[in-house]
């Protein structure tokens, strides 16, 4: 124990991932008690309990029971506390806590929290913090009112009140629980749920540091204010407005004859743009994901493993990374050798590391892809046996990615599938916190330095 607590003394962000571990612990407990859930005759089981802890925590949205059916009242609040403590928790108690534990950490370690952050180098970490606490309670707010505002109409007061706080902190989160089973399909063509909930969403996925950043520059004139932005933030927005238009344009062309047949013009663009956004991680649905061709499944896929910003309640290996690696692969057609992008040289460290985030991502998903496949055998050939390959690739990523959308096989996963599935959601979340664990060691000189040599690529 004595080594335990000396060791994250040593390295204080480990706290981080001992205080995510310790929340789903809580929440496991708390939701299993006779006063979570609404049917005796059927009682959440420490699986169910687990499972259902661990997506709220990680922000996933994974249910393997009904969120608004089965749980009571207090069983509900518990996911909300989960989805909201798992959501900003990043950023804000687990990285104060890391400074009470670790009182005597470096400089270095100090600017590179504020920097990812969005702060100054020479900022105070408790005004970071609490300039990210207000930022998410306006937003969560705001979106709250907005929706109370419509639930009105359809529901009395104070269901109204406590589905619009849950759906609000659920949205900017991007933890995708809804009170409904069918997630939003009765509101799929509703403008001003969809709209709202689509801000939310990209809101809380595109990181703290582009919404500080650009709250600080928010007076200067747009050229003034586009030129004043971090590389970081230039290539976030470019990247994320990119990325939301690509999935919407495919998903009219994809599904058009699909899902979307019947639709009027404006609720089918309303529901590609919505489904676009929720492959941001975010996990609600407007539509039966189930009934998607395999080529819109394969391109959420993508949608999904490439997630939302750093330092964002979202999950995936990054947009930044992304935009980082397609640079990287541009310079090089053009026979350059350093990446120059806005007047600004992005290192080849910042490279390495998207490399290596990206190839751990997929990594890590090809194995749990594989495990998955031989702990839940269907007994049956590839050519029978349908979209079983799809389904589960989905689940696989969506689980890593934090996203929570499926095509419907979460409940009937065996008790051995729900937990690589646990598994997956909590090392989903715990990217972030894994690369401020590396950052935050010293650096170790080798001894010995050999001589370089290149291998053939390609």
């Amino acid at each position: 124990m004595l080594q335990f607590i000396g060791s994250i003394k040593q390295h204080p962000a480990r706290v981080s991932v001992a205080g995510y571990a310790a929340t789903i612990t809580i929440g496991a407990l708390l939701l299993m008690q006779p006063w979570s859930y609404t049917d005796e005759r059927h009682p959440i089981t420490a699986l169910d309990a687990a499972f259902t802890a661990t997506s709220a925590t990680c922000v996933t949205g994974l249910a393997v029971r009904s969120t608004g059916g089965d749980y009571s009242w207090f069983g509900q609040m518990v996911i909300l506390v989960l989805i909201q403590v798992g959501g900003v928790g990043i950023m804000t108690v687990t990285t104060y806590l890391a400074f009470q534990l670790g009182s005597r950490l470096g400089l270095r370690q100090r600017a590179i929290i504020t920097e990812t952050l969005g702060a100054g180098e020479h900022a105070d970490i408790r005004w970071v913090l609490g300039r990210v606490l207000r930022l998410t309670l306006l937003f969560e707010g705001g979106g709250a009112l907005l929706l109370f505002v419509r639930f009105l109409f359809d529901l009395a007061p104070h269901d109204a009140l406590w589905h619009a706080v849950f759906h609000s902190v659920s949205a900017f989160c991007n933890a995708g629980f809804a009170l409904y089973d069918d997630s939003f399909v009765r509101y799929q063509g509703d403008w001003m749920v969809n709209l709202t909930l689509m801000l939310l969403i990209i809101t809380g996925g595109i990181g703290y540091p582009v919404i500080i950043d650009l709250n600080r520059n928010w007076q200067d004139s747009w050229r003034d204010r586009w030129d004043a932005l971090s590389l970081h933030s230039k290539l976030m927005l470019v990247g994320t407005g990119v990325l939301l238009v690509f999935g919407a344009v495919m998903f009219l062309v994809l599904e058009w004859d699909g899902v979307l047949r019947g639709m009027s013009f404006p609720r089918r663009l309303l529901v590609a743009c919505f489904h676009s956004t929720t492959c941001r991680t975010a996990g609600f649905n407007t539509i039966d994901v189930g009934a998607l061709t395999s080529a819109m499944l394969f391109l959420s896929i993508l949608l999904m493993a490439v997630g939302a910003g750093p330092c964002s309640a979202g999950g995936g290996f990054k947009v930044s990374t992304l935009a980082i690696l397609a640079l990287r692969v541009w310079t090089s057609f053009r026979g350059q050798r350093q990446i120059q992008v806005s007047r600004r040289m992005i290192a080849e460290t910042a490279v390495a590391r998207a490399i290596a985030t990206a190839s751990g991502f997929t990594a890590v998903a090809i194995v749990s892809l594989t495990v998955l496949l031989v702990v839940t055998p269907v007994g049956q050939a590839h050519s029978v046996s349908g979209g079983d390959f799809m389904d589960k690739a989905f689940e696989v990523v969506s689980a890593l990615g934090t996203v929570g959308l499926s095509t419907g096989i979460t409940p009937n996963l065996n008790g051995v599938a729900q937990f690589i599935m646990i598994l997956l959601m909590f090392i989903g979340r715990l990217g972030p916190i894994s690369a401020f664990i590396a950052l935050s060691r010293s650096e170790r000189k080798q001894a010995i330095e050999y001589a370089q040599e290149e291998p053939l690529i390609g």
